[in-house]
């Protein structure tokens, strides 16, 4: 016996008299010769409501329709679902059953976005029908912004569009003074994306151009997460305002620039330091997000722990040496100085920086920006910065011999002297400076102290809950029976506050290696990082990995977190 073929939703909008034969085919017509949906031609003509095809829709598949307009999901189920999973989507959850989720969707037939949902989400999903608009007005509505408000809701009404902002929107920003921020659209995008970045707590904005997109992505606690893509046709004049908005050359397409945006945001006033880069496809550029709230925090809320915060205040107190702070790029150096240099800033103190750029401004200091297009580098203004008796030095980075060399000096005159090296660990940067071609002797006399840092995220307070890994895991990664007794292992459950990611906010892990009498002779000796190594451990040196573990027994953080920035044999 024949199955009985399911009635298509055009053969139903027929029936129920919505639309004639004659508008379906013109309807079907338009949709190929314009390259878009059928419910759409069919709203654009006027002959069905986006209402009318998803109920038709939700007849063809025996679905559920639902009248969003009329319902309100409970904050739990919201939770349920990340905003960024509902928006890319266009779903939104509408509540829990037998471990199915019940999720509002546009499109029925569309199986990859199911499957994709039921990967993110690791449940089975049940779709109920509305138009897209009413989920995307119930996204904003639920999820805490405004349509107009939301960068990915003008993401969305540009790609809508077929109008080309590129080459008007080039030339109408030209002349800055001119524009009316409510009309230009590429000047309400612009600052949108800044805004967002700015609440969603992202230190940088990267936009990359490539063959067929503009990839939008914001590096939140450290993790990049790519939001809305803006349609290729807007790279022209997308640069454009960000140059304008840096003062750099809008011309300017085959060299690198570097620039500062000043803007604010709600009540805080950040500045942006652009880089652009030009790249196969166009220009990429990246924002750093300064605020200077983070400069504020104090030695305390670095992440030391007790001991460590005790020796590290010693050693900042002394009157002369060289304390390194090392670690990859974003790992906190600079906030870590700061907060030392904070703590110096007495009126019975003169404090002056070499920056390369000056990221901060710091009441009180004398910040100097190296310029290297005037030949005015590190060695050359640590000369004469030492004509200016100080008593502390801030040298952004030894990159050099000669800087290196100039830092030493400064510090056998009297003065105390910070720096930054990029190595991977603490005793890594005595080897590294012998390698550039400083004497061995020197780096044992005027080095004092070597701290290796990392940024791992903390744990969301408002979904934190406690949980009891098992023995083999903890045994994985080097957590004994006799810690693991006296510990509070915690984890995220995900919320709206952390963006679903369990994490908020970032905390550091430190390795500080003290520059002892055994060390300075493995030093002298210019004996290979690891038997310095081996020797600063047997010493007391907590390494990264070790530090790291025990802000995972106080339920600070977790293991994964840890495994991501540090390595388990660093402990040994």
């Amino acid at each position: 016996m024949a199955t009985k073929r399911a009635r298509h939703y055009t053969e139903i909008l027929i029936e129920r008299g919505i639309v004639s034969p004659d508008q379906l085919t013109e309807a079907e017509q338009m949709a190929r010769q314009s390259d878009m949906k059928l419910p759409d031609a069919l709203a654009r003509l006027g002959y069905a409501s986006a209402e009318d095809v998803a109920k038709a829709m939700a007849a063809q598949h025996g679905l559920e329709y639902i009248k969003l307009a009329d319902v309100t999901v409970p904050t739990a189920v919201i939770e349920l679902v990340p905003e960024s999973v509902a928006r890319e989507n266009a779903i939104l959850p509408l509540g829990e059953d037998d471990g199915q989720l019940r999720v509002v969707v546009s499109d029925p037939d569309d199986f990859e976005t199911f499957e994709k949902l039921r990967f993110i989400l690791n449940r089975p999903i049940v779709p109920v029908l509305a138009p897209r608009d009413m989920i995307v007005e119930a996204i904003n509505r639920h999820y805490g912004q405004t349509v107009g408000e939301s960068a990915d809701t003008m993401l969305q009404e540009f790609t809508d569009t077929a109008i080309d902002f590129t080459e008007a929107e080039e030339q109408r920003i030209s002349g800055q003074e001119q524009i009316d921020e409510s009309a230009a659209p590429i000047v309400r995008l612009v600052h949108l994306l800044i805004s967002e970045a700015v609440n969603l707590r992202a230190s940088d904005i990267h936009v990359e151009p490539f063959e067929d997109r503009i990839r939008i992505r914001y590096r939140i606690d450290g993790i990049l997460v790519e939001r809305d893509s803006p349609p290729k046709r807007l790279q022209g004049a997308l640069l454009s305002r960000i140059k304008i908005l840096s003062r750099l050359d809008i011309a300017e397409r085959r060299r690198t620039q570097d620039g500062r945006i000043k803007i604010t945001v709600g009540d805080k006033e950040l500045d942006l330091r652009v880089s652009v880069i030009p790249t196969n496809h166009g220009q990429s550029v990246v924002m750093r997000i300064l605020d200077k709230d983070n400069i504020k925090i104090g030695l305390r809320e670095l992440g030391f722990d007790e001991e460590a915060y005790r020796i590290f205040k010693g050693l900042i107190a002394r009157p002369n040496g060289i304390i390194l702070v090392t670690g990859p790029t974003g790992s906190g150096k600079t906030t870590s100085l700061y907060a030392a240099l904070n703590e110096l800033n007495t009126p019975d103190r003169k404090i002056i920086t070499a920056e390369d750029p000056v990221e901060y401004y710091l009441p009180g200091i004398n910040q100097v920006e190296i310029k290297h297009s005037i030949g005015l580098d590190f060695a050359r203004v640590i000369r004469a910065m030492l004509r200016q008796a100080p008593n502390v030095i801030l040298v952004g980075e030894m990159r050099d011999l000669e800087t290196a060399q100039m830092g030493i000096q400064a510090s056998l005159t009297g003065h105390l002297v910070f720096s930054t090296l990029h190595t991977n660990d603490a005793p890594s940067a005595v080897t590294r400076l012998v390698d550039m071609g400083v004497p061995a002797y020197l780096v044992a006399s005027s080095v004092v102290a070597i701290m290796a840092q990392r940024l791992v995220r903390v744990i969301c307070r408002k979904c934190k809950e406690p949980y009891t890994p098992s023995e083999a895991a903890l045994a994985n990664v080097g957590i004994t029976p006799e810690m693991a007794a006296t510990a509070s292992f915690a984890r995220g459950k995900g919320c709206t506050s952390c963006g679903h990611s369990g994490y908020r906010g970032r905390l550091g892990i430190f390795e500080l290696m003290l520059m002892s009498s055994k060390v300075r002779e493995l030093t002298f000796n210019e004996a290979p990082a690891t038997e310095i190594r081996k020797v600063a451990v047997s010493e007391g040196m907590k390494t990264l990995y070790v530090d790291g573990l025990s802000k995972v027994c106080r339920g600070i953080t977790t293991v994964e977190e840890v495994a991501r920035v540090a390595k388990l044999e660093e402990q040994f």
